[in-house]
């Protein structure tokens, strides 16, 4: 999200369906009711009003940061009219940081079997959705993004490599709880694994990871010729 708010051409929009997942869920998280009160809880109208966009603020690309799991109890035939690009992690390396803020994460929460679902729905019809790993894209973010650019038929600009160490006006008002260590950086940070896995998270670990090998067999590599 950081990288293209850094485009002159485009509109970041931070999480456009979290009211409506919060509310449809009651799940708990950090923030619920001030979020809530903040933003549209309606997600059929937030996207229908979205996909209505056009040369928003005088910009050409619109880029909706969603999560996966946001996607619950809503048609989803907007994402059609989108060009749709699936980031994944490696839950071993993405479940012990994501259970600093909610105990006890499941497979519904990491939205990796939705995921699984979207990307052949979308292939089916002709969206040609395209995944990133994210350990492929902090060991070489260049290559990553200029093939991402091309298959959105965008050109790629250096500065979508960096920015200032600092909250952005596109961020959600859930970033205080969230985006602390994002704050502090000013680029695709190294890839670092993680090390000494959670007892306590293998079984969900377990169910995560068939979805996660079948999205990574599709996931563009770097020095990858073609999208």
């Amino acid at each position: 999200m950081y990288s293209f708010a850094q485009r002159d051409d485009t509109k970041v929009v931070d999480e456009p369906l979290y009211g409506h997942y919060l509310l449809v869920t009651g799940i708990k998280h950090p923030g619920r009711k001030e979020i809530m009160a903040e933003v549209n809880c309606d997600g059929k109208f937030v996207m229908d009003d979205l996909s209505k966009m056009n040369d928003s603020d005088g910009k050409k690309v619109l880029f909706l940061k969603q999560m996966t799991k946001h996607l619950v109890e809503i048609e989803h035939d907007f994402l059609p009219k989108f060009k749709n690009i699936l980031l994944i992690r490696d839950p071993k390396d993405m479940l012990p940081s994501f259970a600093v803020n909610i105990p006890k994460p499941n497979l519904a929460d990491t939205g990796l079997d939705l995921q699984w679902k979207l990307y052949k729905s979308l292939k089916s019809l002709g969206n040609k959705p395209i995944v990133v790993d994210a350990k492929e894209l902090l060991m070489n973010p260049e290559n990553i993004l200029k093939q991402l650019c091309t298959h959105l038929n965008l050109e790629f600009v250096d500065s979508m490599l960096s920015w200032p160490a600092e909250p952005r006006k596109e961020d959600g008002i859930w970033a205080k709880y969230w985006y602390q260590s994002l704050h502090k950086s000013t680029g695709f940070q190294s890839y670092q694994a993680k090390s000494n896995f959670p007892v306590e998270l293998k079984q969900v670990l377990s169910e995560c990871m068939p979805y996660y090998e079948k999205l990574l067999s599709k996931a563009i590599q770097a020095n990858q010729e073609k999208v």
